[in-house]
Order: C-alpha cells, then sequence, then structure tokens
C-alpha cells in the first residue's frame, strides 16, 4: 500500500507537472470527463445535488458568492468581502460589480434577494446544507445595488463557508421563484461554462462562457459531462481516446499505469461511510452499532480495496485536518468476539437482520460484499437493497428505505457542517443518537471559523460522535484520475469536497 504521505506527495507532483500556462493548453479542446457519478437536476438546491460528488457540473454553470480554495478556506467569489457586526448577527456582504449571467442578466443585490427568497420558500424540499444555510438566515435586505445584509437567526460564524456551496451558488433571477424546482429550474449561472445540451443522469453538454468574470485564458471550449456508472467502461473510454479524463475506482490504477496512462490521486476529506437509521430498532441500539463497529476489520478492507489509495480510519477527516484526533481510531479495534458478545446483549441471541441500500457501482458492491462477510461473523446479518446512485437520498427521504447506506463522505466546506450533515438533528429525519451531539453543534455555530474555542468543541464532537457510533467509517477515499499522458493540466486537489473543482482544468495542446 501506498503510504499516506506518498499520495499526497503524487498528487502534488502530478500538479507541479500539469501546472502549464495557458500556452500549453488547447482553447479548441473539448474537456470530456466519466464521472461515476451523475446529476438528476440541475437544480443547486435539490436534495440529490447536495451530495459533493455531484457537483463537479454545479460549480463549473452556478459561480457562488464565496470561493473555496483548495484546502477550503474562504475566498471572494461573486462577493469581493464580507464583514459581520460583532455580536455575529449580521453579515455584510459587498458584491463584485460588472457581472453578469449566461442569459445577459446583471448580476446584483436583486439577483442575491431573489436567489436566498427562493431557497428559503423551498424548506424541507432543499438539499441538508441548503437547508441549514437557510435556517440561519432569517432576511436579506439590499443596502445598495451592490451590497445586501444577511439579517441571521442566532450567532454563527459559519456563513462565509456555507455561501461557499450550494446556497451560495448564484442562479439567473429570471423566472427564479419559489415555484420552480428540481427539473424545472433553467440552469442558467454566472461561472466559467453555460449549459448546451442536458439528459438527466446521463449527460452535461456545456460550453465556454466567453463573458466569464475571471476570463476564459485557455480553458477549453467545451466541458462534456458523462454519467458513466460502469467502472470499466469509464478507463476504457480514457483508453480509446472517447474520453480525455475519467474518474477510476482504485483497483484499476495498476491497469491503467500498465496501458500507459498517467494517474493523479487526490486525497482529501473524503471517506467511506456508513449511515444509519437509528429510529430502526436494530441499529437504534448502540451495543448493535459497537458490534459493527468491532467486528469491521478497517486494515483488512484498506489493503485489499483501496489499492493504495485509502487508509483504515473512524473518523470523517484526514489525519492532516486539525480536527481528527488520532485516539479515536483506537475506540473500536476489530475483535469478532467482542461483537457477538455486544449482539447478544442487545438481545439478539440469535443475530440480527439489517437491511443495507447498496448504491450499484462495481465499487460499492465490492466494499459492501467484503463488509457483509465480516459482519456475518458476528452474527450481523447483511441483506442488500441495490438502487441507483441518483436515488441514495431516499435513505433520509420518503420513502424511507434500508436501515444503514454507505455512501463516499466528501467532506463539507466547514468541518462543522459535517457533524451538522451526519450526526445532527437539523439534518438527520430520526434525530441525533444523544441531545449532547446538537448543544456541542450550537456552541461552535456561535463561533467564528478562527474563534481559538471553536477547535476544542469541534474534538468533543469528534469524541461524543465516534463514542456513541453516530456514523460508521471504514476508510479514506481518494479521488483517482486516468487520462492520456499531457492531456490534462492543472486538475490540482479540492480538499472541501469530494468532487474535484474543474472549472480551471485545461486540455493539453500536444494531446493526441
Amino acid at each position: 500500500m501506498i503510504p499516506r504521505l506518498a499520495t499526497s506527495a503524487l498528487a502534488l507532483a502530478l500538479f507541479a507537472t500539469t501546472a502549464h500556462a495557458a500556452t500549453d493548453a488547447n482553447p479548441d479542446a473539448t474537456l470530456t470527463y466519466f464521472d461515476a457519478v451523475g446529476n438528476q437536476t440541475l437544480d443547486p438546491q435539490e436534495p440529490q445535488n447536495n451530495s459533493s460528488f455531484a457537483q463537479g457540473v454545479l460549480m463549473a454553470i452556478y459561480e457562488p458568492l464565496v470561493r473555496l480554495d483548495e484546502k477550503g478556506d474562504p475566498k471572494p467569489g461573486l462577493a469581493l468581502s464580507w464583514e459581520y457586526n460583532a455580536e455575529l448577527t449580521e453579515l455584510t456582504l459587498k458584491l463584485r460589480p460588472g457581472v453578469t449571467f449566461h442569459d445577459g442578466t446583471k448580476f446584483d443585490a436583486a439577483a442575491v434577494v431573489k436567489n436566498f427568497a427562493r431557497s428559503h420558500a423551498l424548506g424541507g424540499k432543499a438539499g441538508a446544507s441548503t437547508l441549514e444555510t437557510m435556517s440561519q438566515i432569517a432576511a436579506v435586505e439590499t443596502i445598495d445595488d451592490m451590497t445586501v445584509r444577511l439579517k441571521l437567526t442566532g450567532p454563527t460564524g459559519q456563513l462565509p463557508y456555507l455561501l461557499g456551496f450550494q446556497a451560495g451558488m448564484m442562479m439567473s433571477p429570471v423566472g427564479l421563484d419559489e415555484t420552480v424546482f428540481g427539473a424545472t429550474v433553467k440552469p442558467i449561472g454566472a461561472g466559467p461554462y453555460k449549459i448546451r445540451a442536458y439528459e438527466s443522469n446521463i449527460r452535461t453538454q456545456m460550453v465556454r462562457n466567453e463573458t466569464f468574470w475571471e476570463g476564459t485564458d485557455g480553458r477549453p471550449a467545451g466541458f462534456d459531462h458523462n454519467y458513466v456508472p460502469d467502472a470499466r467502461a469509464r478507463l476504457n473510454a480514457v483508453r480509446s481516446g472517447q474520453a480525455n479524463l475519467a474518474l477510476i475506482e482504485p483497483r484499476q490504477i495498476a491497469e491503467a499505469k500498465t496501458a500507459g496512462l498517467a494517474i493523479q490521486i487526490n486525497e482529501k476529506n473524503s471517506t467511506w461511510e456508513i449511515g444509519m437509521n437509528t429510529s430502526r430498532d436494530n441499529v437504534g441500539k448502540l451495543k448493535i452499532r459497537q458490534a459493527i463497529m468491532h467486528a469491521i476489520d478497517r486494515q483488512a478492507l484498506s489493503d485489499a480495496l483501496g489499492f493504495g489509495a485509502s487508509q483504515p480510519t473512524s473518523q470523517l477527516f484526514a489525519s492532516s485536518s486539525p480536527v481528527y484526533q488520532k485516539h479515536l481510531d483506537g475506540l473500536y479495534p476489530y475483535d469478532i468476539a467482542k461483537a457477538k458478545a455486544l449482539v447478544r446483549e442487545a438481545g439478539y441471541p440469535n443475530g440480527v437482520d439489517i437491511t443495507w441500500l447498496l448504491l450499484n457501482t462495481t465499487e460499492y458492491k465490492q466494499i459492501g460484499e467484503a463488509v457483509q462477510s465480516m459482519l456475518a461473523e458476528a452474527g450481523i446479518r447483511i441483506k442488500f437493497e441495490i438502487v441507483d446512485v441518483s436515488q441514495y437520498y431516499t435513505f433520509r427521504r420518503p420513502p424511507r428505505r434500508g436501515d444503514v447506506l454507505m455512501v463516499r463522505w466528501g467532506g463539507r466546506p466547514d468541518p462543522l457542517q459535517t457533524f451538522q450533515e451526519t450526526s445532527g438533528t437539523i439534518s438527520l429525519p430520526w434525530g441525533a443518537v444523544t441531545p449532547e451531539i446538537d448543544d456541542l453543534i450550537a456552541k461552535a455555530k456561535g463561533m467564528k471559523p478562527d474563534d481559538p474555542r471553536r477547535l476544542p468543541v469541534l474534538h468533543e464532537l469528534g469524541r461524543v460522535t465516534t463514542e456513541q457510533v453516530s456514523h460508521i467509517t471504514l476508510m479514506t477515499r481518494s479521488a483517482v484520475y486516468a487520462y492520456r499522458p499531457g492531456c490534462i493540466l492543472n486538475l490540482p486537489p479540492y480538499q472541501p469536497t469530494g468532487n474535484d473543482r474543474m472549472n480551471d482544468t485545461r486540455v493539453g495542446a500536444k494531446c493526441k
């Protein structure tokens, strides 16, 4: 297995060799990307798009108010600057002048107000991230044409991060109101690419936005995003020249290298994570959740299925994150005897049955089947209900399906948001496993990200969520890309979310 430092060094080395000047790029080319995730709609506020893995296309179309850099730090986007009042109950945004949407509509304070009004009106229909953001905004005031003030529902330092995610993605105000949602939304943003054609969960074809406020600077003439759930088909597309970039599975790294392809491993706060509907009788019991933790051999899992791109962990943060706490990974060591005992103590002397909502890709199935085999040794019987990747949200949305769901957790802009979405009552319809989690989340919300008191609260959240097994993390999950040497320039790791930001990725001038 490639050590963690080696994978990070590999990504940095590849970035160093691909971060060429625009003169090395072909501005007439099309970036044709084969991805493992698609978009059911192009509405940023729709629940399926809450997944950070489904946001590559959204980031290309919709410019956000705040742009998160590769490390996750908030930087100016459509908002040039922002300032809190002393009580953290108001946030004033100075907007970027001279920006237009793809339809020619001016970006201004009125557009921001209309976007927020629509997102707020969606209420519970919106994705978890948007719902959390809107719950913190009581009103939006127009100070002048290029200044807005957000009146907040309470003290919170999260907004600069949250406005770099879905809720901050600005759409053209023309025709935008509370009646449009999902498929009825017109995908018109102010980003570097605009829509040419779209097929739900199949393909999104985009063309370069020639009036993008940051310029074109060698950006490809087109960005063609293809949803291809079969990993073999994605790799073959690059080998044949049908695609010039593909997300591949770690198990394909050796094969891709043998075929002469370049490999880039982008490590980030991304993990394989199992969420649990704790309103169910089975996983609602702490001892059953603890039994699952002890029954999983994470080292064996990452060795067998990580292929050098994963590390065993019980947490949702990479070891490079300040929120990570090494001792928490030792709370639930692999121990089948302990797992069996916990199942019996939970009231299941003959074992327990659990339904697993399994997403239909090769990688998900391989990991799911490996965990299924491990859990069976402890008397935990897993039955799979296989669904398309686009249906993952039915685990939390009616009709709710499955007792557990495994996902590639892609991280969130703010570490606190990770706890909110995986463990907090605001995102879980069945509520937090202990009120202490919600109390700590509320405490951290009242602090700016640079408040020195904030990190200890996040550490306490890490301890409680791990001890109470509010979720089950298996191993880290890096994004692995394959392309023909020289064909892809500037695809740096993007730490805030699972999906890399391809807005500035170029196609090499010498790509054949």
